[in-house]
Order: C-alpha cells, then sequence, then structure tokens
C-alpha cells in the first residue's frame, strides 16, 4: 500500500509547466497546495494594500519597470496571483513556481532555483505584519522575487547561484539554526502566541546564532544570497535602485532603505564578511554595479568551496555536516554517504575516507548497478591515492596494464599504495567509466595499514575499492539523489492554520461586501450600514475603513459619509501609533490612485 508521500507524487500537478514538470522527487516532497479558496477577504484586501502602496512608491526606486514585470509573471494589484496564471506567465520566460509551507531548508531552496522555478509560500501574512513579516510569504515570494525574472540577465544569475548553492556544504549546527528561524517565523506569524513562548523562540535563536562557529559554506553563500537576491541594490552609491525581493516586498524597508543612515557599500567578495539579522531592519545595504559583478562575485567564492577544491579540508567539511554528502574521486566515481572518518599522511594527503550508514556508489550522477544503499548499507570506506614505485595514476590504467600488475578478473592481486595501505585478495571484477578504472572489487580482501592498523577483513564479505589518486570535489547530497531517495531535511513544525471565529468572520464578510460594492460600482447605500458595524464592532480595524473611504472619494456618491470616514481614520492615525504611517500611506494613495499611475505607465 503507498505511504502518503509516495501517493501525493502520484498526484503531482506540473501545472503544465516544463520547469516545474522537470523537478526531481526529492524536490516534489516540499510542495503543497496553494488551496487558493482559503484565502480569506482580509487576505485579499492585504495583498491589494501592499501591492499598491509598493507600485506608488516602487515605481520611483525599483530597478525593474515594476507593473511590466508584474504582468509579465502573472501577477496583478487586486488579487493575491493564482499559481497556475503564475506558471502559465513564468512558463514563457523559462520559469515556474510552487507553492510550499513556509521556510524550506536553505539546500533545496537553492536546488529550485538551479531548476529555474520559484518557491512561494502559500500562506499570507497577517493584517498585523503588514509592512513587513520576517516569515516567507506569498506577497514577499511573488511579488518580491517574480517581477525581475523577466530580466535575462537577473534569472541567469538566479539559476546559476542555485546550481552553486545546491552544492555547498552544511555544518550540522546550520540544520539547528534552520529549525530556530523557522520555528521563530511560524510563531511571529500565529494567532494568539503568547509573548513568553515569543521570547523563549526568539532567545533560543538568538543562542544558537551566538554558537555557530566557524560559518559554513552554506552560511556564507546565505549571506551573499541576501545581500543580493533579497536586499540587493543596483546602480551607484548615491542613486541605486532596488532589485532585491526583500525590499520589494517590504512597504516599510523599501521607503526606511534609502534613508542616509543605511549604509551603502559597494557589493564585492567581501560582502561575505557581513552576517544579517532576518529579524530586524538592516544596517548597511550593498550596490553592485551591474548584475554580471553579481556572478563574479559568486565565481570567487566558488573558487573556495568544497566541490571545487577537492582533497582533505573538503572531507573535514564534510564530516562536520553529519548528513549525506558526495566524495568525488579522480577517476570520476562519486561515494555518497554520511563521512566520518578519513587517513592523511604526512603531508595531510587524504590516504583513505570512509563513511558510515547507507552510502552508494555513481558515475556522473547515476547510481552503478548494485552500489545503492541497501547493499552499501553498513558504509565504505576505500584508499586515496596512487600505488607504490608508480608513475601513473591507477585509474589510467588500461585492462593490458592492469594484467601487468597482476589485476585481472578471477586471479588474486596485491596492490600497496604509496601511503603503506596494502590490499590482498581475489579480483572479482573491474568497472570502468569513460576509458577509467573506477572500481575494483575483491573476494576474500584484506585491507591494512602500514602500521597493521586493519581497514577491512575477509569474513566482512565482498571488498569494493574506490580507484582515484585525489578526491578532487566534495558537495552537499547525494550523487543520484532520486535513487538514494534523498530525504532532504524537512521540518516537523509546520505552519499555523488559523480557525475563524464567529466575529472574525463577520468582519471577513464586511470585507467581501466592500470588494464587491467597489468592483461593481453598484450598492453604495450599503457603505454608511458597513461603516457603522466598523466602528461598533471592529475598532481595532482600520483597513476596511479606508476601503470604504476610497469608494466614496473616487465616486463622490456621499460626500458626508465621506467626511465622516475621512475624520474617523485621521483621529485612529493619532490615537494608535502603530497604524498611523499605514493609515497615512493609505490616505496618500486614495488621494494619489495606483489605477491611474499605471495607466500612465502603460501609455509610455
Amino acid at each position: 500500500m503507498p505511504n502518503q508521500r509516495e501517493s501525493d507524487m502520484s498526484d503531482f500537478n506540473d501545472f503544465n509547466n516544463p520547469q516545474v514538470a522537470g523537478l526531481p522527487k526529492h524536490l516534489r516532497q516540499f510542495i503543497v497546495e496553494q488551496h487558493y479558496e482559503k484565502y480569506t477577504p482580509i487576505d485579499q484586501a492585504v495583498w491589494r494594500y501592499v501591492m499598491r502602496q509598493n507600485y506608488s512608491y516602487l515605481k520611483d526606486v525599483a530597478y525593474y519597470p515594476y507593473i511590466k514585470g508584474l504582468q509579465r509573471a502573472g501577477l496583478s494589484i487586486e488579487y493575491i496571483p493564482d499559481l497556475q496564471t503564475m506558471n502559465d506567465n513564468l512558463g514563457k520566460i523559462g520559469w515556474g513556481a510552487v507553492t510550499v509551507d513556509g521556510f524550506i531548508p536553505p539546500a533545496a531552496f537553492m536546488e529550485y532555483q538551479a531548476y529555474r522555478v520559484l518557491v512561494i509560500a502559500a500562506d499570507i501574512r497577517q493584517i498585523n505584519h503588514i509592512e513587513y513579516t520576517p516569515a516567507p510569504d506569498i506577497i514577499h515570494e511573488s511579488a518580491g522575487h517574480a517581477p525581475i525574472i523577466a530580466d535575462t540577465d537577473y534569472n541567469n544569475y538566479l539559476s546559476y547561484f542555485g546550481s552553486i548553492g545546491a552544492k555547498a556544504m552544511f555544518s550540522s549546527k546550520d540544520f539547528e539554526l534552520y529549525e530556530a528561524i523557522r520555528n521563530l517565523s511560524i510563531l511571529k506569524e500565529a494567532v494568539d502566541v503568547s509573548e513568553q513562548e515569543l521570547a523563549k523562540a526568539e532567545k533560543h535563536l538568538e543562542q544558537i546564532a551566538e554558537d555557530m562557529g566557524d560559518p559554513s559554506e552554506m552560511a556564507l553563500l546565505g549571506r551573499l544570497h541576501w545581500w543580493t537576491v533579497e536586499y540587493g541594490l543596483i546602480g551607484n552609491l548615491e542613486n541605486p535602485k532596488i532589485y532585491g525581493a526583500g525590499l520589494l516586498s517590504s512597504i516599510g524597508e523599501s521607503s526606511s532603505c534609502m534613508r542616509a543612515d543605511v549604509r551603502k557599500l559597494w557589493y564585492n567578495k567581501y560582502t561575505v564578511n557581513y552576517p544579517y539579522d532576518i529579524t530586524k531592519t538592516q544596517p548597511q545595504l550593498f550596490v553592485t554595479e551591474t548584475f554580471q559583478n553579481l556572478i563574479d562575485v559568486l565565481e570567487q567564492f566558488a573558487d573556495t568551496m568544497a566541490f571545487r577544491r577537492g582533497g582533505s579540508e573538503s572531507i573535514v567539511k564534510a564530516i562536520e555536516c553529519k548528513n549525506a554528502a558526495t566524495a568525488v574521486y579522480s577517476s570520476g566515481l562519486q561515494v555518497t554517504g554520511i563521512f566520518t572518518d578519513m587517513g592523511l599522511d604526512r603531508n595531510d594527503e587524504l590516504t583513505f575516507i570512509k563513511t558510515t550508514g547507507p552510502s552508494a556508489l555513481a558515475a556522473d550522477g547515476k547510481q552503478l548497478d548494485g552500489h545503492g544503499k541497501f547493499y552499501h548499507k553498513d558504509g565504505f570506506s576505500s584508499p586515496v591515492g596512487r600505488l607504490k614505485n608508480s608513475d601513473t595514476a591507477l585509474e589510467n590504467f588500461d585492462l593490458v596494464q592492469l594484467r601487468e600488475i597482476g589485476v585481472v578478473a578471477g586471479q588474486p592481486a596485491e596492490l600497496t599504495f604509496e601511503s603503506g595501505i596494502q590490499v590482498t585478495g581475489t579480483v572479482k571484477e573491474i568497472i570502468r567509466h569513460q576509458n577509467l578504472t573506477i572500481l575494483i572489487v575483491f573476494e576474500d580482501c584484506r585491507v591494512k595499514e602500514s602500521n597493521g592498523n586493519i581497514l577491512f577483513q575477509p569474513e566482512w564479505g565482498t571488498y569494493d575499492m574506490a580507484v582515484g589518486e585525489r578526491i578532487v570535489s566534495v558537495f552537499n547530497g547525494a550523487a543520484d539523489k532520486d535513487a538514494y531517495e534523498e530525504l532532504t531535511h524537512i521540518s516537523d513544525k509546520q505552519t499555523h492554520k488559523v480557525s475563524y471565529d464567529e466575529k472574525t468572520q463577520k468582519l471577513h464578510q464586511i470585507y467581501k461586501s466592500v470588494r464587491e460594492i467597489r468592483e461593481k460600482q453598484e450598492r453604495f447605500g450599503l457603505l454608511s450600514d458597513l461603516f457603522n458595524t466598523l466602528k461598533s464592532e471592529h475598532r481595532h480595524d482600520w483597513l476596511s475603513a479606508l476601503e470604504i473611504l476610497e469608494i466614496l472619494h473616487h465616486t463622490g456618491v456621499n460626500p458626508e459619509l465621506e467626511k465622516e470616514v475621512r475624520i474617523y481614520l485621521e483621529l485612529k492615525s493619532i490615537r494608535e501609533a502603530d497604524h498611523k504611517k499605514l493609515i497615512n500611506d493609505g490616505l496618500h494613495i486614495i488621494a494619489n490612485p495606483v489605477t491611474q499611475l499605471i495607466t500612465e505607465e502603460e501609455e509610455n
């Protein structure tokens, strides 16, 4: 009987989008349904408010023509985007989109980018976090990332960053930090969470962040991602334009970030030295002259990463990771598993590597037949290096040369490496790939170091000896992720699903009625009753009153009610400090309609 995950895979909706259809199984596991019908009338009003504010301001400071970018991505200012419509439009520029449940692990997020698929949090921020939320939400992901995706130079950078980031090595502490960040973001967007619980989560995150030690490759790449994809500026230091999604989707910080007290620095390889805090506004931002510069800086950093450097320092990173990683021999053989040990000679060069638990062997990203994680269920170990007194790396020996040193299927053989490791046994099989020897399989085999330490004994079974002079690359995750059935770490903490009480449901109905009046331009007489109900039963609300004022101002149907609503909102902005800016910004939009601005841009 299929389990839930297998069932979900069979029901996978690719939206008829080639990029989404091409996602491998290990990425599909994060996808959730959008459930568009669950967005409330307040949710729709929050989207509309933020988008109108964004456009009013961003038309002057955003790098990419905002409204044209929205249209190309299948987004509108009026309604929360539907995933099918987004995929229909993004597909035309070679991208796709899926919805997920809040934060997903950074490696998975990066890999989605490599596949040119936008990851969009299905939920939308609460009205009390309308200016900014530390949690990923549909406003940030779609209204922030999607409009600029149409820029070819930028989306090439985004996908290339994903391909680099997917290989980045973690430390075990990165997983703790991810869980703490996810937990805090969920609590901040949840309803009726106590201040004590929130403070406890914030303290826990703070403690983990302070105890991270040296940042891992993924942590450092995360900084580059944050200062470009999320909070990047482009142009010059005096008058830069916004392209980062975190700024494009924050009606508060997109404005405040341009103040002189927020330092503007050139983006370069040293930017990686600046950590960030997702719960606070940024004290500095980084400006790039071109998107090509982003790729140049990424290349410089990638040259320091384990997947390009290999060697003992990269195996150390794999051991620290404590999760599945892959080491690549110079022969092309890929060893996937949880690395737990290695041998070093006097020059700190590798002499052997060892994994513990389910391991697998592959070449060119495809698992070798019979060498999956169930066969190598207890781990894998093998020498690294040249044979003693040999000028040629063993992987370069052809079958004739192998015969000359006694390596023939069915015959006993003895190999001694420069490190002193000795392999003695009967050759069962020689596996070659692209004219290189990558694996020699032995039976009745003993492997020992020069000091007599036993690495393998005959009674342990068949010995698969990897062939390769060096470890040329080490990267995060499995070589053949689908064959390895890699279940990337998925949090057991799910975002909170809200149940609405009767009073809130009545407020939803008011929002719904106001929208219908605005869109249909009829039944204006209802506005007085709706406003009176707001005043008497929902005095905490401000957004619906703004929407009522908008209708009255632009139709002129009831000047006396318009004056009453305006005075009500102006007094509210004075008495309620938290709502002052929101209300005043809303009043500004009413006086300077966004629809008029959009029409002017389209005409130009």
